[in-house]
């Protein structure tokens, strides 16, 4: 193979790998998600169980185990923090560049492949999704390499290579389940509905190949659901059937919203991709290529979009998959665009400029904000956030520069892309979108987190390896677990809040509260506020008797 072919795709993972990687662990895990699943990967070490997957080292029926596998590996190499929770979206955002780039060349041009990379590489959700300790990353990866081989087969018309490619799909959707639950089946056979009953059931798989589609998940995403059953009963896993439907019938934990909510979501987050794309999304007026790719991408988005808003759980990374199909629109839009010497449409550039110039504004104000937050706090009427506000954050002002940059190279991109000048204005475009995000999230981010969840998360840290009790009161939370690295093995009762604040403990308890709820705490006399940061408050209860 001459040594070009190598050169492009190094040149690839060495991007992916400077844009993802640095700052990885800059900032604290979010609650709840990112927590809750590295969370369930230190259990799994401390345990030393991987076939259940646990939070509090009780069952957690939400999620199969492979997402939590990889985390835990990382963790065994580089330790338990947040770059090893985060690395295996990291990895696997380089690999999807990778793909991105081999599909692209293989079916249009290698040009077409750098600039499905680049357009994932460089727009704000599809960049930080990459950076995230959340599972949909590693689950959508699997879901597109099912999806796109059950394109290979639709085209290929040699039975054995079908057979092959059918054996495969049902691996990666195999492996999706095992990420992250059937819906990874479910959006394959949504999207394979679609596109065959747009071609009236031309060339649709034959029977032979749907049963070995079919033989091939049950393989992989069977054997832990089969040993689970085996060693624990059936109630493991009729607990995550049942949570798998509440998901798609009612808003669990709370998180519902409006149907056009993910239109939203990926319109704004998804930028500039959402406005290049855009023409793509609703014709197919390009040159056909032998697999029918770009009806199939289409297919996808608008499955996945109308699917997760008829959704009652809304959730912004629950449309993530549209990242894959859109990016691949995007960059359809702009190889035509360079192929045939024109400019975007003049709309386009028109958004492109304002929504990028508002964009900048925003980067610009929250720091700008944060060091006079004084003209903020009289429009808040939530005293918690007040109190969030009132944390003691050193900024120096050099934050709002990334913002004023980032506008710069905005209005450049589009002053470029205007005079035809495609090739300079992408680049722009796309590269200080993702050094903007790669600055932004070690500079302003940080900052940002120790306002909302520091305070509390540094309180958890300070009493790793003592022996106590930690309790947050009055609000949901995974920090403690992780933060405070709670060990296995604590009396059940360490979970009975009543029993924390009233009964007959063995060591000192330390209790968190929002600020806002420090009234709970004036009926039990034996509790003592230690002090209050930002919005939180800390207690601690010693024990009547002291036992050794």
């Amino acid at each position: 193979m001459p040594a070009r072919n190598f050169y492009t795709p190094l040149l690839i993972t060495l991007a992916g790998a400077l844009f993802f990687i640095p700052f990885l662990g800059a900032v604290h895990l979010f609650d709840w998600d990112e927590i809750n699943f590295a969370e369930s990967a230190r259990e799994m070490m401390v345990t030393g169980d991987y076939t259940k997957v646990q939070i509090n080292y009780l069952p957690f029926p939400e999620k199969p185990p492979l997402f939590f596998w990889m985390q835990a590996i990382s963790m065994h190499l580089f330790g338990v923090n947040e770059f090893a929770a985060r690395l295996p979206n990291t990895i696997t955002g380089i690999i999807t560049l990778l793909t991105f780039y081999i599909i692209g060349k293989n079916y249009y041009s290698s040009r077409f492949g750098l600039l499905w990379a680049l357009c994932m590489l460089g727009s704000f959700l599809p960049h930080l999704y990459f950076k995230s300790g959340i599972i949909d990353p590693v689950f959508n990866y699997f879901i597109f390499m099912g999806i796109f081989l059950l394109v290979q087969l639709a085209a290929e018309r040699k039975k054995s290579i079908r057979m092959n490619y059918a054996a495969l799909a049902g691996i990666f959707i195999g492996l999706g389940t095992l990420t992250k639950g059937p819906v990874a089946l479910l959006m394959l056979l949504l999207c394979a509905a679609v596109y065959w009953l747009s071609k009236s059931f031309r060339r649709f798989p034959a029977l032979r190949e749907w049963l070995l589609f079919f033989l091939a998940f049950i393989l992989i995403a069977g054997i832990w659901f089969a040993i689970d059953i085996w060693e624990n009963g059936i109630g493991f896993a009729g607990l995550f059937i049942r949570y798998q439907l509440e998901l798609l019938t009612q808003p669990v934990a709370g998180h519902g919203g409006p149907w056009y909510y993910h239109f939203v979501v990926v319109a704004i987050g998804c930028f500039p991709i959402s406005i290049i794309a855009l023409p793509a999304l609703f014709k197919n007026n390009f040159p056909k290529d032998s697999v029918d790719l770009h009806r199939w991408m289409q297919i996808m988005f608008w499955v996945v979009i109308i699917l997760f808003s008829l959704v009652t759980t809304k959730i912004a990374h629950y449309s993530s998959l549209t990242y894959f199909p859109l990016s691949f629109l995007a960059a359809k839009v702009l190889d035509d665009a360079l192929q045939n010497a024109k400019r975007l449409a003049s709309w386009q550039l028109i958004l492109l400029g304002m929504i990028g110039s508002l964009f900048s504004i925003l980067l610009i104000a929250v720091p700008w904000l944060a060091q006079h937050k004084e003209l903020l706090i009289p429009y808040l009427d939530d005293p918690f956030a007040v109190d969030c506000l009132r944390t003691d954050v050193q900024w120096n002002g050099s934050e709002m520069l990334i913002g004023i940059v980032y506008l710069l190279c905005m209005l450049s991109a589009v002053a470029l892309l205007f005079a035809g000048k495609n090739k300079q204005g992408i680049m722009v475009l796309f590269f200080s979108t993702a050094l903007c995000m790669l600055v932004y999230l070690k500079a302003v981010v940080p900052k940002i987190e120790a306002y909302s969840q520091g305070p509390a998360i540094r309180f958890y840290q300070s009493l790793q390896g003592k022996r106590v009790y930690v309790m947050p009161v009055g609000f949901k939370s995974y920090a403690h677990y992780f933060y405070f690295q709670k060990p296995a093995g604590d009396d059940v009762q360490s979970n009975n809040e009543e029993w924390l604040l009233r009964g007959e403990v063995d060591r000192p308890v330390y209790f968190v509260l929002k600020t806002t709820s420090m009234n709970r705490m004036e009926e039990y006399d034996d509790v003592s506020l230690l002090r209050t940061e930002g919005g939180f408050a800390f207690y601690v209860r010693e024990p009547a008797l002291k036992v050794p």
